[in-house]
């Protein structure tokens, strides 16, 4: 079976070679933004031409978006794929999140065209740093998981990793459901201009939910919808 990879902080990023690392084995394709597009969302490029850089037998560097990413690994690079990863993004892509990313913009995608599509993302705690090699473990674990449950059509899985001291236990898996509350939505303003100053670790986080799981240092799964 062939995996393919995908993200949404550019082919070069740290959390693509994590992902890397946690699927170590498996044959997998690299069809990944040749830049970093974090919050693009599902926005796919039809008007211009799409640059593919081919870089290795197995490692496409793409001038698109995520979306556009898995479009042409699913139709041109490796239609054969039946599973599409995307991550491990840094930061935190739960609740709202999820229409904003593109990180899960890349597994939605895959989940249009009928492949199973698991997003990892990694919620940071400020502008801490991430152990990239924790987060490869945790997801090794979390992916031996969900590769092996039958594919429900429409579907497709949003997975968050929490930001704990190297001191802890590693987390609890929870299956949950996703926050429907907003992300806080407050602004600098200089004159006419408007500068965001949402704090995201400040977020509503409804009892249960992914975010309230997540923050509370235990791994969040959720299954999304089409």
């Amino acid at each position: 079976m062939t995996l393919i990879l995908t993200n949404d902080d550019g082919i070069d990023a740290p959390g693509i070679k994590a992902l890397l690392k946690a699927v170590n084995g498996q044959k997998v394709i690299v069809a990944a933004p040749r830049d970093h597009l974090s919050g693009c969302g599902h926005q796919v490029t039809t008007t211009t031409a799409i640059h593919v850089r081919r870089r290795s037998d197995n490692e496409y560097a793409i001038a698109g978006t995520p979306a556009d990413c898995t479009r042409l690994a699913l139709t041109h690079i490796c239609p054969e794929a039946k599973v599409v990863l995307s991550g491990i993004n840094a930061g935190g892509n739960m609740g709202a999140d999820v229409y904003i990313s593109g990180t899960v913009a890349a597994v939605r995608e895959a989940a249009f065209h009928g492949v199973l599509g698991i997003a990892i993302s990694h919620y940071r705690k400020g502008k801490r740093n991430v152990d990239w090699d924790t987060a490869a473990r945790w997801t090794a674990s979390v992916l031996n998981d969900l590769l092996t449950r039958p594919v429900e059509p429409g579907t497709y899985w949003n997975v968050n990793l929490p930001h704990l001291e190297p001191q802890d236990l590693d987390p609890e898996i929870v299956f949950c459901q996703p926050c429907t509350r907003p992300l806080p939505a407050n602004y600098r303003v200089e004159g006419d201009n408007f500068y965001y100053v949402g704090e995201y670790a400040k977020r509503d986080r409804a009892p249960g939910t992914d975010v309230d799981v997540c923050f509370s240092g235990k791994i969040a799964i959720t299954q999304l919808h089409l």
